[in-house]
């Protein structure tokens, strides 16, 4: 798990010109290996052959001919299977009208196992007897009794053995050269590279034409290079479909494959990604919010960002992303008081006899669950009209002020108009302890700015429509989204319920753990119950508030103002499995 941290081998230029160099005898060294590597799975595969037929004869053990049954002169002999159902009488009656007489070789829990002696002008009309009462023909054997039949296998099998293990020493004496073989592979990989883009190139007997992408800010330097270096003609244009190089700060750049696994940003689209990085570790430590959990998380990334410099790059932005969100969740375990759930609380209680505990910086969401879902749903606003917000910008970034007007601004009336409407209403007022005063003259504010802002959508929403009856249509189906937001801010009660459940757990696994109480036993199975037990917490509730974080990104946030479906920027560069190679 270590060793797929410590990345690529770097190697500088005269290395890897060294491999090139000794590309024919790597080619030559890998084929050995591959024909020994062939021939190794050759004997493997003989093996289950031999294994199976060796399973085939057990039955056959005490036969005392060969199971080729080859018979005398006017006698023939049979070996076969019947179902266990068929007795000894049944079988005897049924070869009663013929010259037969039949052996049992072995029997199971199922089947038995025959050997049937004819005449030969009786033998075919026999068998077809038997068959109709469950009989079938064994498989046809050698000319050795099974007994030696089954040692020679075994020979056969110790032999093929000794085999594969020459063949895996064969192997094993190309040790020293891994490295070599690994260079040669990127070699002979880079250049298979090379030569597909040569044979897509368009070309004459004199010229070829090269089209492709380079970075706006890079491309007068890159005309200026091939006109002062070559006999070239360029022309640099702004292409519709063109790839996406994402940039951002050292903080943002750890969560843009949170935005990969979306899709990246279409050309002309607004790239989320500063903006989704703070939510996201913001999100991420309130669902998990345990201090002792987020400090585990956040050392054990900062160690492996530290020791593992040459780790690949999507590798340490995820890293990265972790270690951030592993501080966010120390940042809201402090707040809410969390430290291995109860830990501090039962062990000095259980282990000292009086109890210690360390009281949270703002509340705890254990004894006041409804104050946390109302802080929920207050994030989740937030989230979400900062994600209406990025769509209004657009629309001004494009100076589409109507659009600004029709599918931005009317929400805002309307939900903001709505939403003092229920904060000043009893239901909040049961939730919260209080209601927002607004009087008489700002609940008439408030519904005049929410119905201003539904007959703006009423009347704009479809306005590519010419048709009035069309428009209003449309209009009114838009105002249905308003059920949507509804559910969106409803999404948001996960951040209650992952951060309660993190404390639950943990809470459950401490009070398992001191069961044993103050003892020499105690203490050994507290320990061995509060590591396995918190590992297990924390393994699960990193993987819910991943899952979770990622989800009110991709479908609250997103779905407000982000398409995607823009494809990554890859620029033709030596592509690497096992080494880097050093500029």
């Amino acid at each position: 798990m270590l060793d797929s941290l410590k990345g690529r081998n770097v190697i500088g230029r005269e290395d890897y010109e060294k491999a090139a160099a000794e590309s024919r005898k790597i080619v030559e060294d890998a084929r050995s290996i591959l024909k020994l590597r062939d021939e190794l799975e050759e004997y493997k595969a003989d093996i289950s052959r031999i294994d199976a037929a060796r399973e085939a004869l057990v039955p056959w053990m005490e036969a005392d001919i060969p199971l080729a049954g080859s018979g005398t002169k006017h006698c023939d002999v049979t070996f076969g299977v019947a179902a266990k159902s068929v007795d000894d009488d049944t079988l005897s009656e049924l070869l009663s009208p013929f010259a037969a007489d039949m052996k049992v070789v072995s029997e199971d829990k199922t089947h038995r196992y025959l050997m049937v002696i004819t005449k030969k002008e009786d033998t075919q009309t026999v068998l077809d007897v038997l068959r109709k009462n469950g009989f079938s023909l064994a498989p046809k054997g050698g000319d050795l009794l099974p007994k030696e039949e089954d040692a020679a296998l075994l020979r056969k099998r110790s032999d093929n053995e000794s085999s594969i293990e020459k063949r895996k020493e064969g192997i094993a004496a190309f040790a020293p050269k891994r490295d070599l073989l690994q260079r040669g592979a990127d070699y002979y990989a880079v250049r298979a590279d090379k030569y597909e883009v040569l044979g897509k190139i368009l070309q004459s007997k004199h010229t070829f034409f090269l089209a492709g992408y380079v970075p706006e800010r890079y491309a007068e330097s890159v005309e200026r290079i091939c006109l002062d270096n070559f006999d070239a003609a360029v022309e640099v244009t702004d292409a519709e479909d063109a790839p996406v190089m994402l940039e951002n700060n050292g903080f943002s750049e750890s969560f843009e494959g949170v935005l990969e696994s979306f899709g990246l940003p279409k050309k002309g689209e607004l790239d989320p990604s500063v903006v989704m990085s703070f939510f996201y570790v913001f999100l991420f430590g309130l669902m998990l919010s345990d201090a002792a959990y987020g400090a585990i998380i956040s050392i054990a990334c900062g160690i492996m960002l530290k020791v593992f410099r040459n780790m690949e790059s999507s590798l340490r932005k995820s890293i990265k992303m972790f270690m951030f969100c592993g501080i966010s969740t120390f940042v809201w375990g402090v707040l809410f008081g969390g430290y291995f759930g109860d830990a501090v609380e039962v062990i000095s209680r259980t282990f000292f006899g009086k109890e210690v505990s360390i009281p949270p910086l703002w509340f705890a969401p254990l004894w006041n669950p409804m104050r946390l879902l109302l802080y929920s749903m207050l994030f989740g606003l937030i989230h979400l009209f900062t994600g209406l917000g990025i769509k209004g910008y657009l629309y001004l970034r494009d100076k589409d002020i109507v659009g600004f007007i029709s599918d931005v601004l009317s929400w805002f009336m309307l939900l903001a108009g709505l939403l003092l409407l229920l904060l000043n209403s009893s239901i909040y007022a049961s939730l919260s302890g209080a209601a927002l005063p607004l009087g008489t003259v700002g609940k008439r504010m408030a519904i005049g700015l929410a119905i201003a802002g539904a007959l703006i959508i009423l009347v704009m929403a479809g306005r590519s429509s010419k048709n009035v009856g069309k428009r209003l249509l449309k209009g009114a189906y838009s105002l249905y989204d308003i059920t949507s937001w509804l559910s969106d801010v409803l999404s948001y009660s996960r951040l209650l319920a992952l951060g309660l459940a993190t404390g639950v757990i943990a809470s459950v696994i401490n009070q398992m753990g001191a069961m044993g109480g103050k003892s020499v036993l105690g203490t050994v199975v507290f320990i061995i119950v509060f590591i396995v037990g918190h590992l297990f917490n924390l393994g699960i509730n990193i993987l819910g508030a991943y899952v979770h974080t990622n989800r009110l990104q991709y479908v609250e946030f997103f779905g407000k103002f982000y398409e995607g479906g823009g494809r990554k920027f890859q620029p033709f560069s030596e592509k690497t499995k096992h080494i880097k190679i050093q500029k």
